[in-house]
């Protein structure tokens, strides 16, 4: 509930410099005058660090810590807030958490302190949804587009589109209460213009839902092909470090192999895959197959051939593969070998345009974004959905405009647009949403 004090170890488990446990609430105060032994009160201080030690009911000294005071409402959650830094360590951290909650406080939920942040109007819904962007962030693209949205530039372009489609609503207002002299052409034609100024903004928004999904959820891209091609050295090329077993002998990889890798600013999972060939070793078929199937559920797929030992062009593996030819360092006559991506993962010629083409591919751009460059906004999946249901209201509601309805039925289809864009920011969601929302954070955020 709001108004019981919660409190819970922001920090991760496992031993660390620091843990830090947060309080919040009503008497997030009397609980650290109970537990905190210091020169000064915490009660009676506000943004100060202080010095002293935690001791239970016993008066034991638990640990020696940092204690920070946050009155309401300048505090992350909008409430007195106490935030102690102490020594790293699950027992130690424990038994001061236990302290706390023995001095009144209850364990938080997961995702409560931002929650209370949201509800005490210290974050919309998309800059509460950007704080777990932020700290899953796998690359600095996605880092600087969380931390934008935290800043809240996505939620600005949301209010801008609810006091868009608001002046449209009032317009509408005058012809409803005055039933009898309906829209006339004149102003049926301004109607849609706004409508249609509305409908722009929604595209624009949902354009970057693309962009949203890959910093969110990164790209999967295999590298597939015949054994010995040089798939496992163009694993170690993408991630910089020697992760791969590089080997002459056929079938060196018989398993699939994955790791974490940014391209361009975009989180790739990367696979390395068993060499794609008929044999009758039963642990080699084994890895061939499992190759396919990860190439099939991948998002981006390189068919990686040999320029020493191609100089037809290959049948494709997959219909919308990546063609590329290694060892092109080995072949004299380069103007003989098929149309491809010509690499060479031993020199290092033609990696950088390959990552350029790979990018391209995966983003849709043609010329993909530097890591420099301005934050884009990037919609998830939630305000996708939301965007899609107010695109969906606003086409009914200029197909009733345009037939002459009744303005009463147009404004209905508009109120529902405001409330599906207001269900964004959280200024219409329902318990659901923020429940399932919330429930995604870590304890202690």
């Amino acid at each position: 509930m709001q108004g019981e004090t919660i409190a819970a170890i922001a920090t991760p488990p496992g031993e660390g410099a620091l843990a830090v446990i947060r309080i919040s609430g009503e008497i997030a105060l009397d609980v650290a005058d109970a537990i905190f032994l210091g020169k000064v009160i915490p009660s009676e201080t506000e943004r100060q660090v202080l010095f002293g030690r935690i001791i239970n009911f016993k008066t034991d000294v638990l640990d020696e810590v940092l204690l920070t005071v946050f009155h309401n409402p300048r505090s992350y959650t909008g409430e007195d807030l106490v935030e102690i830094s102490g020594h790293g360590g699950p027992v130690v951290a424990s038994r001061v958490l236990a302290a706390v909650l023995a001095a009144g406080a209850r364990m938080a939920r997961p995702g409560e302190f931002t929650e209370r942040a949201f509800h005490n109007g210290k974050l919309d819904l998309t800059q509460a949804e950007a704080v777990m962007d932020l700290i899953h962030a796998q690359t600095d693209r996605a880092a600087k587009a969380a931390a934008g949205q935290l800043e809240g530039r996505l939620g600005l372009e949301i209010h801008t589109l609810r006091t868009q489609l608001l002046e449209t609503v009032a317009h509408l207002e005058a012809f409803i209460d005055f039933p009898e002299e309906g829209i006339d052409p004149e102003s049926g034609e301004v109607l849609r213009k706004r409508m249609e100024s509305v409908g722009a903004h929604l595209d624009r928004l949902l354009a970057t839902a693309n962009e949203g999904r890959l910093l969110r959820e990164g790209i999967t891209l295999a590298l597939c092909g015949a054994p010995n091609v040089g798939k496992s050295s163009l694993l170690n090329r993408l991630l910089g470090v020697e992760r791969a077993i590089v080997s002459e002998i056929a079938g060196t990889t018989r398993d699939t192999i994955e790791e974490r890798a940014s391209l361009g600013g975009y989180p790739f999972r990367v696979i390395d895959t068993a060499g794609l060939r008929e044999t009758e070793d039963p642990v080699e078929r084994e890895g061939v197959a499992r190759a396919r199937r990860a190439a099939e559920e991948a998002d981006l797929r390189i068919h990686l051939i040999d320029a020493a030992e191609q100089n037809n062009p290959p049948a494709p593996l997959f219909a919308d593969e990546l063609l590329v030819i290694n060892k092109v360092d080995l072949v004299a006559n380069r103007d003989a070998l098929p149309n491809g991506i010509q690499i060479s993962c031993r020199t290092g010629e033609g990696v950088e345009p390959l990552v350029q083409a790979i990018l391209a591919k995966a983003t849709g751009r043609s010329s993909p974004l530097g890591e420099s460059a301005p934050d884009l906004t990037a919609i998830n999946t939630r305000h996708r959905d939301c965007l899609r249901k107010a695109q969906g209201h606003l086409a009914a509601a200029i197909a009733l405009l345009e037939s002459g309805e009744p303005p009463e039925l147009v404004a209905v289809e508009l109120r529902s647009a405001l409330g599906d864009v207001g269900e964004i920011v959280g200024e219409a969601g329902t318990e659901e949403i923020l429940g399932k929302i919330f429930s995604s954070f870590c304890i202690g955020k």
